[in-house]
């Protein structure tokens, strides 16, 4: 994936540069807000995914993600020290898709990059792309959030829905416990690791597939696709 972090500090940047490209991202560096509106010209420039930090030196952070917003659907994550509850919600009204506050846990940015990638490809698949996910004997509508096994409808509710499609869109690829969390829920991993378990049980029981979905102990879970 293609990512552009905007930073003015070069050794902070230098650095999350070294991890994201350890963790698979082409990453292209902007040390300005000019410069990373300059860089998704045109169209997002195929950029999946703009980590943006406000602190800035040419413009205000919350003014470039509103000038992104207009020029692109680029999923943005904005990166400040300010923690107040009123500033995160300034930048998600201005279009941002995430926010995360310094200091970060680096592995939490990685699942929320990694979220917010997922949700916009998912957004994509439901007005252009694959809207039917055929697994064996069980069938998952996306636009309509129906699951069907053998032609019963199954009822799920909100959550075991998104945990599902989540895993079932990319079959035998583990997710991690953090990843899930953050794409399902849009919250930390802390106090909702018993959360995540419960739905995993419940998928197994209303599905009568105990072993479609795979606990992979110490990591998270993946999706084994059911024989047809």
């Amino acid at each position: 994936m293609r990512l552009l972090l905007v930073e003015d500090d070069n050794h902070v940047a230098a650095a999350l540069s070294a991890v994201l490209a350890r963790h698979g991202f082409d990453v292209t560096h902007a040390r300005s807000g000019e410069e990373a509106l300059q860089a998704l010209v045109p169209e997002g420039n195929g950029f999946g995914v703009v980590l943006l930090d406000l602190g800035l030196p040419d413009q205000d952070g919350y003014e470039v993600c509103g000038k992104i917003r207009k020029r692109t659907s680029t999923p943005v994550i904005m990166v400040t020290a300010r923690s107040d509850v009123r500033s995160r919600i300034h930048g998600l009204n201005l279009g941002a898709d995430d926010y995360v506050v310094k200091p970060y846990d680096t592995g939490e940015l990685l699942a929320r990059i990694h979220a917010v990638s997922r949700r916009s490809v998912h957004e994509d698949a439901a007005t252009g792309g694959e809207s039917t996910l055929h697994l064996g004997p069980m069938r998952i509508e996306l636009p309509t959030r129906q699951v069907t096994v053998d032609g019963s409808v199954i009822q799920l509710t909100r959550k075991e829905f998104d945990l599902l499609a989540l895993l079932a869109q990319r079959p035998g690829v583990v997710f991690r416990r953090e990843q899930i969390i953050s794409e399902v829920w849009r919250t930390s991993w802390e106090g909702t690791g018993r959360t995540l378990e419960v739905h995993v049980a419940s998928l197994r029981a209303k599905l009568r597939m105990p072993a479609l979905i795979e606990t992979v102990r110490g990591v998270g879970y993946r999706l084994v696709a059911p024989a047809a």
